[in-house]
């Protein structure tokens, strides 16, 4: 009888037969003579994800092995392959030191094969959240934003692109409700490109899910906005509930119809508008740009005080010590132009008590 038919479908049943971590699944051998493997948590274009326990440290806590399958069968693509993997690796060991980042915690090769050990975060993806639950509001939309743009930011920084932002990556914690970043698509799209079939066709080096990637990360040029257009992506899903194939598109622009499905404020509609726009150029460029104009919006009900009210073009008596409009606006000097006036004078007199103090009178020789 198959020990794996009672706990998992046919399709898990299938990966776990046919991989080195699936073989050991729910046995009592370990991996690498301290991984306890209990279950499947899923699979990519790459490899497969498991639940593991370290037996090796106090408290045998839980942790995540990622192993990654690279197409590869000559030493060439191997080696290749080899040294991408470890210096994605290493970036991945920097940016979980970020508390909305997974700990990578070890990494190595065997077999033909690598493998990633991470952090184990418990907690609860976003999609499952809006299954739950319900589509979110606009606030928490927003707040979720704030929660999320800092670490856009941070990975930023450190010149990598996440490649695959979506609500299946973006998990809350159980133990203290913060917002966690999981799946990073950088080691996945340099095996790719690593690989045989990589080399051969350009389609199986794409990293990313159809809806949330844009234009640009099909055509293999990722940019730091590609994020931004996936987080926006994220957002409308939040919203509404519906994946991103489920709208609409502009047949001309290829622009997501989004409006007529839900309603939201004037300034966060342009917001949203312009996170997910096709073109890299019209798009906001960067986490922080996102997190200026989100900003602004709580300060525009006080603009108004800034602005005249006067009508324009309306006189008022000059006995009560107004001036019309035409007269304040022809009268009106900036600032930096009265410093540089200021400047000049001071230079003028400077260069007057110089002349005076060096002037000799002349006088006739008698």
């Amino acid at each position: 009888m198959n020990r794996f038919s009672k706990k998992v479908s046919n399709f898990h049943s299938d990966l776990l037969m046919n991989t080195k971590l699936g073989q050991l699944c729910g046995s009592k051998t370990l991996f690498r003579e301290r991984y306890a493997i209990l279950r499947i948590l899923g699979r990519g274009g790459f490899g497969v994800t498991f639940l593991a326990r370290n037996v090796s440290l106090p408290g045998h806590p839980l942790c995540v092995i990622k192993q990654l399958c690279p197409k590869v069968s000559n030493p060439r693509s191997w080696e290749r392959a080899k040294e991408r993997f470890e210096k994605e690796a290493k970036t991945l060991g920097q940016l979980g030191n970020h508390s909305q980042i997974p700990m990578l915690l070890d990494y190595f090769e065997m077999g033909e094969e690598f493998f990633l050990v991470q952090e184990y975060v418990r907690g609860c993806t976003l999609t499952r959240e809006v299954r739950r639950n319900g589509s979110l509001s606009e606030d928490a939309v927003k707040k979720f934003l704030q929660e999320i743009l800092p670490v856009l930011q941070y990975i930023h920084k450190n010149h990598v692109i996440h490649r695959d932002i979506k609500p299946q990556n973006l998990l809350r914690c159980d133990d203290d409700g913060r917002l966690v970043l999981i799946d990073f698509g950088a080691v996945r799209e340099e095996l790719a490109k690593a690989s045989e079939l990589g080399e051969k066709t350009a389609t199986t080096n794409f990293v990313g899910t159809m809806g949330f990637a844009p234009p640009e990360q099909f055509s293999l040029r990722p940019v730091y906005s590609s994020d931004i257009y996936a987080l926006g992506v994220t957002c409308l899903y939040l919203l509404t509930g519906k994946a991103p194939l489920e709208f609409d598109y502009d047949p001309n622009t290829g622009e997501i119809c989004w409006q007529k499905l839900l309603t939201v404020s004037e300034h966060f509609g342009s917001v949203l508008n312009k996170m997910i726009k096709v073109s890299v150029r019209e798009r906001f460029s960067s986490a922080s740009e996102v997190m200026f104009a989100l900003g602004i919006e709580s300060h525009l009900p006080h603009l108004s005080n800034c602005l005249s009210t006067q009508p324009l073009g309306i006189k008022e008596s000059k006995s009560k010590g107004t001036h019309s409009f035409e007269e304040n606006y022809h009268s009106y000097v900036p600032p930096f132009t009265r410093t540089a006036v200021a400047i000049r004078e001071w230079k003028a007199k400077l260069e007057a008590r110089k002349a005076r103090r060096n002037y000799k009178p002349y006088s006739s020789m008698a």
